[in-house]
């Protein structure tokens, strides 16, 4: 599997050096060199907001140990698209602000052909420890670019508690099963009301992931990373988005999650809105500190069918170096340490974040603290990236405006395929 998923993000990348070749970004992209890494004293590493404060902590790790080469947070939104924007303007205006920065690993290729983050040495990192499939999402046209610090699977979270007073010992294999076990759900005493699902639907980049992950599910692509053009106007994809829609329509997901992204719906899940959730990690442990009467457990997406998996949208962020940080050696020096066993460790145990090195996931003391890993290192086997094309911005805005007038019912599964094909292909040919 691990080859299988290594391949598949090779050839992916392959696709986005044909678009950046296309799109204006000609020729090879620069190596690291030794000399460009030069100048110490104080830096920032960027990110967006620290839900759970934890953080600060491990730059506390660092400072205590660095007392003239000390690391200031600047939190940015916890939106993804408001991040990515931040970033883009302060690359664009050259300014030194931003030194170190946590970007999504769908923003490295767009971020590294324009020159706004530097190519790293790869012989300085320890490469064989790394999940191969999230290694790879630092690389563009083969250079490292950005390190791995945290990998994202989706996990499924549901209400053990409720299911098993419906009669269910086990997470839904399958979307038909979960759908039959919300009926039961609802059935009981008090829950009538209870809503069956929902994952981040709103219009921004959790829209598209949702989207991704439900047109894997169904066996389709939307880029193909063989060839890198639009294949999203296959019968598959039109079964994914279909897939969505459907339980839009049947009320399965409820209408207020059109609404959500990840802290709406954890809230909504927590609050005992849902029976079943479709996030990222970190939910886990903001859910379990909660002083709640809600039991809950986590498996896998489901599949179409009982001896099929779910896809989850392989997430997760990368450190990189802006090109116009000026104390960039001490810069390299903290890459190695927010991705270092220690660090992994660390936010593992605070953040719920997956970690990037193999031997994590086997670690017999972190299994029992997280027994949700095998789980989760499943999910990440699994995952599928987004489209990596250089011009990601405008691919992941014309997906969410083709997918979400249709969960709203505004318009058909088959006329918002023929708007995406039209509009993706036009976006990647040029």
């Amino acid at each position: 599997m691990r080859k299988k998923l290594a391949a598949i993000a090779v050839l992916a990348m392959a696709a986005s050096v044909l678009t950046a070749c296309s799109s204006g970004h000609s020729g090879a992209a620069p190596s690291a060199d030794a000399a460009q890494f030069e100048g110490r004293g104080a830096i920032t590493y960027v990110q967006g907001k620290d839900n759970a404060g934890k953080v600060q902590g491990l730059l506390d790790k660092w400072n205590a140990n660095h007392p003239d080469e000390q690391v200031t947070l600047i939190e940015l939104s916890t939106e993804a698209d408001q991040q990515r924007q931040s970033m883009i303007q302060n690359a664009q205006t050259k300014s030194d602000a931003y030194c170190t920065e946590s970007v999504d690993n769908v923003w490295v290729a767009e971020f590294a052909a324009n020159q706004w983050i530097m190519p790293l040495p790869e012989d300085q990192l320890p490469k064989d420890k790394f999940l191969e499939p999230v290694w790879n999402t630092g690389l563009y046209r083969g250079h490292l670019f950005a390190v791995p610090h945290a990998s994202d699977g989706a996990l499924l979270y549901y209400r053990s508690d409720l299911l098993k007073q419906a009669g269910y010992d086990h997470a839904p294999a399958t979307w038909d099963e979960m759908k039959q076990m919300c009926t039961a759900v609802k059935a009981l005493p008090g829950q009538e009301n209870i809503n069956c699902y929902a994952g981040q639907f709103a219009k921004y980049e959790g829209l598209t992931v949702n989207f991704d992950e439900a047109v894997h599910t169904a066996g389709g692509q939307i880029v193909d990373p063989d060839t890198g053009k639009v294949a999203v106007d296959s019968p598959q994809a039109r079964k994914g988005l279909e897939l969505l829609s459907s339980w839009v329509r049947e009320g399965l997901i409820p209408k207020e999650a059109l609404n959500y992204k990840e802290e709406d719906s954890r809230n909504a899940f927590q609050s005992g809105k849902l029976v079943f959730l479709r996030n990222w990690p970190y939910v886990y442990s903001l859910a379990k500190q909660q002083a709640t009467d809600i039991h809950f457990d986590v498996a896998p997406i489901p599949g179409l069918a009982a001896d099929s998996v779910g896809a989850s949208s392989l997430g997760g962020h990368d450190i990189a170096i802006s090109t116009f940080c000026k104390n960039k050696a001490t810069a390299l020096d903290f890459v190695k340490f927010y991705t270092s066993a220690e660090a992994q460790t660390y936010m593992l145990q605070n953040e719920s974040l997956a970690p990037v090195y193999t031997e994590l996931y086997e670690n017999a003391d972190n299994v029992a603290q997280f027994p949700y890993l095998p789980t989760l290192k499943k999910s990440i086997e699994a995952a599928y990236p987004r489209p990596q094309v250089v011009n990601y911005g405008d691919v992941t805005a014309a997906i969410q405006d083709a997918v979400f007038p249709t969960l709203l019912g505004e318009s058909d599964v088959d006329g918002a395929i023929a708007t995406l094909t039209s509009k993706l292909s036009s976006l990647i040919a040029n």
